[in-house]
């Protein structure tokens, strides 16, 4: 089959490799239909994660149809259409009877790397290293797809691919992040990144109640998704965030922020060199200007909800104001399974139609071209689907 793989900093070439094959009886073998980049996978591909290996598979956002089950998968049919969350979970653990799916214990095969680390292991996730299990992505023909009786979920055939995909990861994770910051009817929320995550953020804030969503970015495409959606803009470039949040809340500040760019925040100034520098010498491994925004922008009392990833180590965050303000953090890897299904009904509904984000379609060929126009927003690109 053809997949993407890595193979090193800046650089996925689209190979033939072997085929999947089923390994447990609780696998399943889908062939894919649409897929992503997502802006996680950047991470990877800017050389973030050292637990990358030549020619690992990428990505984790991706559907597609049933074509081989394992013997023990009996609520799945072949011919299923299905989209598959991007965190693997048992179903049957301490997290996952909980609810926690992207905790789950029994998913990851090398959670031994991040105990050292993060003290606990998350779940095992698709395509994004072998911090993580180390399983093949969905940027591919096929993907093997464990615990498939409880991770892959049939989706309505009166819906297509382009209304579904985001259901693997990006919705969810914008949806949970409104659900994290608790909004009360009134609420003003704030959101740094305008991203895809960013972007489903803004418009679940409103699902949720949110009487306000201001959106912060510099890219003028994202600004205007942000606008469409129904948020006020700031463009940091031109803005002085902190000030312009305190003067449209009347000096109260949001009542919850957002943080989702994650590691990769772009610092302006001394701070800016400063993480670089730190960066460079190890004794930093994310980029954390965001976060520390949003804390200080926040409303005492109020909460800081962080979809934007993190996977190591950060310096000079403001613990001072997030204590002396009584602030709450909220975070984590998506429960994606938690929302499948009603997120698909605000769907059916006509809530929401997540196609919107989408500006580029391209083959699965084209890989390497999609990676470099994503990152680098080149042809005003937002988002990314692939057709293997």
């Amino acid at each position: 089959m053809k997949a993407v793989c890595w193979h090193g900093t800046n650089q996925v070439n689209v190979e033939t490799v072997p085929d999947p094959k089923i390994l447990n009886p609780r696998d399943a073998i889908v062939k894919i239909t649409s897929t992503a980049i997502c802006g996680s996978d950047l991470h990877l591909y800017d050389g973030f994660n050292p637990t990358m290996k030549q020619g690992d598979i990428l990505g984790h956002e991706f559907m597609g149809e049933i074509v081989e089950l394992g013997s023990a998968v009996r609520n799945k049919q072949i011919g299923d259409r299905v989209v598959v969350p991007f965190t693997i979970s048992c179903g049957s653990c301490f997290f996952c009877s909980r609810d926690l799916w992207s905790l789950c214990d029994n998913s990851n095969p090398n959670a031994w790397m991040v105990e050292q680390v993060m003290g606990h292991s998350p779940s095992g996730l698709f395509g994004y290293s072998h911090l993580t299990g180390g399983y093949a992505g969905g940027q591919a023909e096929y993907a093997r797809v464990p615990f498939a009786d409880v991770g892959l979920f049939k989706v309505p055939d009166e819906l297509t691919d382009e209304q579904l995909l985001f259901l693997t990861d990006i919705f969810p994770t914008g949806y949970m992040a409104a659900e994290n910051c608790n909004i009360q009817p009134g609420d003003t929320v704030a959101v740094w990144g305008c991203g895809p995550v960013g972007q489903f953020a803004i418009r679940s804030a409103y699902l949720l109640g949110a009487e306000r969503v201001i959106a912060i970015d510099r890219v003028p495409e994202r600004l205007q998704m942000a606008q469409a959606g129904g948020a006020e803009t700031l463009n940091y470039d031109e803005t002085e965030v902190g000030e312009a949040l305190n003067e449209m809340t009347g000096g109260r500040g949001p009542d919850s922020v957002m943080d989702a760019v994650g590691m990769e925040a772009h610092g302006a100034g001394l701070e800016g060199f400063y993480d670089k520098a730190m960066q460079a010498v190890r004794m930093e491994t994310d980029r954390p200007t965001v976060l520390r925004q949003a804390i200080v922008a926040c409303r005492k009392g109020g909460t800081v909800s962080v979809p934007g990833v993190y996977t190591g180590f950060v310096d000079k965050i403001p613990m001072g104001a997030f204590m002396n303000k009584g602030l709450t953090m909220k975070t984590g890897q998506t429960h994606v399974h938690r929302y499948l299904k009603p997120l698909t009904e605000r769907i059916q509904k006509g809530e929401i139609d997540p196609s919107f984000l989408i500006t580029h379609r391209l083959p699965l060929e084209e890989a390497p071209h999609a990676y470099e126009i994503f990152k680098h927003k080149r042809d005003s690109c937002v988002k990314v689907v692939l057709k293997p």
